[in-house]
């Protein structure tokens, strides 16, 4: 699998927002909310896809 590249403070906030963006979605009816489970994904795995070719890495801070 991908190394792991989310920190624990970054995976609190990917956690966050997936869940409120997921509720303004049902809220809303609007299926962009589903991008909130992108960021669940992410916060879950520790592991973000956009991270690996800018080289960054969070789990050091």
């Amino acid at each position: 699998m991908f190394k792991q590249n989310v920190g624990d403070k970054d995976r609190l906030v990917r956690a966050i927002l997936g869940v409120a963006i997921i509720f303004w979605g049902i809220s809303n009816h609007n299926a962009l909310g589903l991008i909130g489970f992108v960021f669940l994904a992410t916060a879950y795995f520790r592991t973000c896809l956009a991270y690996i070719p800018m080289d960054v890495d969070t789990t050091k801070s």
